[in-house]
């Protein structure tokens, strides 16, 4: 398996170094640029081949955060912090792990071991209805209803109603990317926008959050 070219933000060169001698030690990855600030990181990703970044939050002019959130096609991403709180808000920047520092060798590692879990998981699904036989990307997919035997797989351009169930569907998906919140919803990860109350809010769209699925549901926002 190829290596994997990660890229450091970090304003601070302690955190620098640290995360160098971490990437150091992962045989799976190859450090191909540090950068101090969201300029310089921006310039770099226009000339380079980035497959992971480490992003700290809190740099000064522009956060790691606001800068992520302006890429078109940002690189998957690690956030590093000091402050526990921004990994709470975080689902919403797709984010595949935050690590809050200072942390060991082995939190670092267990994300990305996440990131690596990720790069193997499919990327596709097929499903059949009306008589057709659909290849639908997962990253399309909004969110999953049960009616019955059948399910609604809803995306931005279609909805599909497919003679499965909704258990058996969901064995199907990647765990780290859809949650069931609701005996009758899964959701996608990436494209929640926000939760209020028992909603979670989709393309617009409001989707129960069931009280059997809620604690596990916010915890794993937070991972």
């Amino acid at each position: 398996m190829s290596k994997v070219n990660c890229m450091i933000v970090e304003d601070e060169p302690v955190s620098q170094d640290l995360l160098r001698k971490y990437i150091d030690n992962l045989p799976q990855l190859t450090l191909v640029s540090v950068c101090s600030n969201a300029i310089e990181a921006g310039e770099e990703l226009r000339k380079t081949k980035v497959e992971l970044m480490f992003l700290d939050i809190n740099m000064p002019k522009l956060s790691g955060s606001d800068f992520y959130a302006s890429l078109v096609n940002p690189p998957p991403v690690i956030f590093t912090t000091a402050y526990p709180e921004f990994a709470v808000n975080g689902f919403e920047l797709s984010a595949i792990d935050y690590l809050v520092k200072p942390f060991p060798f082995e939190r670092f590692a267990k994300a990305v071991g996440k990131f690596l879990d990720q790069r193997k998981a499919p990327t596709y699904i097929v499903l059949q209805a009306d008589k057709k036989t659909y290849k639908v990307d997962l990253n399309e997919i909004e969110s999953i209803e049960a009616m019955g035997d059948y399910v609604k797989v809803k995306t931005p351009s279609q909805l599909l109603i497919v003679h499965q169930t909704l258990q058996n569907l969901s064995e199907q998906l990647p765990a780290e990317s859809f949650r069931r919140i609701h005996k009758s919803f899964i959701i996608s990860i990436s494209k929640l926008q926000y939760v209020e109350g028992n909603m979670a809010v989709i393309a617009g769209q409001k989707i129960p959050i069931g009280q059997t699925y809620r604690a596990e549901f916010l915890e794993s926002l937070s991972r």
